[in-house]
């Protein structure tokens, strides 16, 4: 079941973040690389401009850096890129599966076309579903070889799980499918001694939301988030942080909504 491990392992721990170039990936890749974690952060080869100020960012940290270029979607590629990570470094202590998508134009539910289903289900659902599962057998051999070793996965979803937005419908049902596998994830892992946390970001300020960014200031001036301002890829990271560091190890399978109050149902 498990891929080649050299024997010589890491003595630091491991976190790969996936969809680590920008945004709350890059913001979770520093913040984990901040609390001693050496980085291996995936995304796609295009984007090597992001890269390579996340590099210098986690170089600042002291931790090393591992960039691995894997478009999540090409689930063919999922094994080799866990060999290259295990080879390197022999463990891997936190997954954080951040990449993700947006539509890449907002249509109506009625309008929605498969080519754009299609794109967003294999790169918010499938991709980070198959990457959770090869990382997952190789934390479940590790529990055996590594002394102390307490394996964190994290899937980074959206308020969208649960919110409706009939203009990226494919948005909202991929992330309410993260969602669930999360908590699928959580449930079989538990008895393996792997914790596994869903974290739901609201409107937060990234390249993502930068095209509605007029829209949500409106929104958020009249009052639809209660705490009255935007999200910081910050808020995040810092909250994936305390979830590794094992603050909440008695939680597998909770969902933790960092979204300034958008959750509360009011009158």
């Amino acid at each position: 079941m498990n891929l080649k491990i050299p024997f010589l392992m890491n003595d630091k721990p491991v976190a790969v973040v996936t969809g680590a170039s920008r945004g709350i990936g890059r913001s979770v890749a520093i913040g984990l690389a901040a609390e001693g974690y050496d980085i291996a952060a995936i995304a796609r080869s295009t984007d090597s401009e992001g890269m390579e100020i996340l590099a210098a960012e986690v170089a600042k940290t002291g931790s090393q850096f591992f960039p691995v270029g894997l478009d999540i979607s090409c689930t063919g590629w999922h094994k080799e890129v866990v060999k290259n990570i295990l080879e390197r470094y022999g463990r891997i202590d936190v997954l954080v599966n951040n990449a993700g998508v947006a539509p890449l134009q907002r249509n109506d539910i009625l309008d929605m076309t498969e080519e754009s289903y299609d794109r967003l289900m294999n790169i918010n659902l499938k991709g980070p579903v198959f990457f959770a599962q090869k990382v997952a057998r190789e934390m479940v051999w590790l529990k055996d070889h590594i002394e102390g070793y307490k394996p964190v996965i994290v899937f980074i979803t959206s308020v969208s799980a649960a919110l409706t937005s009939t203009s990226r419908a494919e948005y909202c049902v991929s992330k309410a499918g993260l969602s669930m596998a999360s908590s699928v994830f959580a449930d079989r892992l538990s008895r393996e001694g792997i914790l596994v946390y869903e974290v739901r970001p609201g409107i937060i300020e990234t390249d993502m939301t930068i095209r509605v960014k007029d829209k949500y200031d409106k929104l958020i001036n009249e009052g639809l988030i209660p705490q009255k301002r935007w999200g910081q890829p910050s808020d995040i990271s810092k909250a994936v942080a305390s979830l590794a560091r094992g603050d909440w190890a008695f939680s597998t399978g909770t969902i933790f909504e960092i979204s300034g109050g958008l959750n509360i149902h009011k009158l």
